[in-house]
């Protein structure tokens, strides 16, 4: 049978275990709400550049919408894991994801062009055959993810330049609920011609119709950039919410068992005291029948 002492160090380190729970799960909290504002804002942004892509596309109708029709020759992928821990099962299912969307591609090509962004699944991305050619960290804030951006860009680019690539998807976990989220897969490139049409056959809110000066073309490509742009930045901010959605979850699970065990511990250390207790006031009633029998 345990000791009071040892109880009680039990029970006192269960507790520091219980806050230090509890502040990672009002931190996953905070990150949460961090990262959905900036969903939303990606999601007013996006609304724009349709509405501009569509205002080009009007503006000649002989424009030819440069979206390959043909069938792909090599996929590259950027995968979006983890790098810090306690946060569920999110790796494994994003990486079983990876491997079911592309294990055909995998088999008929020898392999495929890998980015992974966070070092908790570049590992079990090479467990799969799936070696990353380059791993990169998340960035620590929202504010940070733009540089981030940028470096899938240029990588993108070499891709289509050094190894043929021609269609690249983005996969990573998509958030379902405040402490739930889904593997998801993004088709970034090539463009989706049919996207494309219904931007140019959309109609204009205001009686007032917008017009540019900048050469349509020129136009156009920037807004193709901005649109590159927006679903690789949804990619970074939609896997972070994951990350912070599954640690709550998982931190969730952990407190409630951490109070479990500490209201057993605390049951345990009463009865043990109480046990305590009574021998001593059995010892002094002994004690004392001893000495009236003297």
């Amino acid at each position: 049978m345990q000791s009071l002492a040892n109880l009680k160090r039990r029970i006192d380190s269960t507790r520091e275990l219980h806050s230090v729970v509890r502040t990672m799960k009002s931190l996953a909290a905070v990150n949460i709400r961090q990262y959905e504002k900036a969903v939303e804002s990606l999601a007013e942004y996006s609304r724009t550049v349709d509405m501009a892509l569509g205002v080009v596309l009007r503006h000649n109708p002989d424009t030819r919408i440069f979206a390959r029709v043909s069938a792909r020759k090599r996929v590259g992928a950027v995968v979006f894991g983890s790098d810090q821990g306690m946060c569920g099962s999110l790796n494994e299912q994003v990486v079983s994801h990876v491997e079911k969307t592309l294990g055909e591609e995998v088999k008929a090509t020898g392999g495929v062009p890998v980015v992974c962004v966070g070092e908790r699944a570049s590992g079990l991305l090479s467990d799969a055959g799936l070696v990353p050619g380059k791993t990169r960290q998340l960035p620590s804030s929202i504010s940070a993810v733009t540089p981030h951006v940028q470096e899938i860009l240029a990588i993108i680019e070499n891709w289509r330049y050094e190894n043929d690539v021609d269609h690249v998807v983005l996969c990573h976990a998509l958030r379902q609920s405040r402490a739930a989220f889904a593997p998801h897969t993004v088709n970034l490139l090539p463009i989706d011609a049919l996207w494309l049409e219904k931007r140019r056959a959309q109609t204009w809110d205001s009686k007032s119709l917008p017009f540019f000066r900048m050469d349509p073309d020129r136009l156009f490509s920037a807004l193709i950039r901005e649109y590159l742009f927006i679903n690789i930045f949804r990619a970074f901010a939609e896997s972070m919410a994951s990350e912070n959605a599954a640690r709550l979850a998982a931190m969730q699970g952990a407190e409630k068992n951490i109070e479990e065990l500490m209201d057993d511990l605390n049951g345990r250390y009463h009865r043990l005291r109480q046990m305590s207790i009574t021998e001593e006031l059995l010892d002094i009633v002994s004690g004392f029948e001893a000495l009236e029998q003297n």
